[in-house]
């Protein structure tokens, strides 16, 4: 089983910017979907966007399309989430997850490793 670790999170100003990490060990990633959700207090945990680690094919939820983006680096076995123009609303802890499916699911139940979460806060 792959486990994760994210790294990033923080306080930022509404418009700014952050990059999540989420750095796999155990196994690669290789033959996995990498997904982030996020969890804001008092609410369910919420699908951001997942990659297919083999081909790059990225899947986003309409609140975060054009807005956030979801990368790999092979190399490092390191997936990444930029995140731009952050809002208020986006404040959450964000988690990173594995899926040793097929296809780009978006339901936390998909996923068999989670990360510890890190949180980030936007402030107006």
């Amino acid at each position: 089983q792959v486990q994760l670790v994210e790294s990033g999170g923080g306080l930022v100003l509404a418009g700014g910017s952050l990059r999540l990490s989420c750095a796999a060990s155990g196994r690669t990633f290789s033959g996995y979907a990498m997904g982030w959700f996020r969890q804001a207090s008092g609410k369910e945990r919420e699908f951001v966007a997942t990659i297919r680690w083999s081909s790059g094919s990225t899947y986003y939820a309409d609140s975060v399309k054009g807005r956030f983006t979801i990368s790999r680096d092979n190399a490092k076995n390191t997936g990444y989430l930029q995140m731009n123009s952050l809002q208020p609303e986006d404040t959450a802890v964000y988690y990173c997850a594995a899926d040793r499916g097929m296809g780009l699911p978006t339901i936390p139940q998909s996923y068999d490793s989670w990360g510890q979460g890190t949180q980030v806060t936007v402030s107006s």
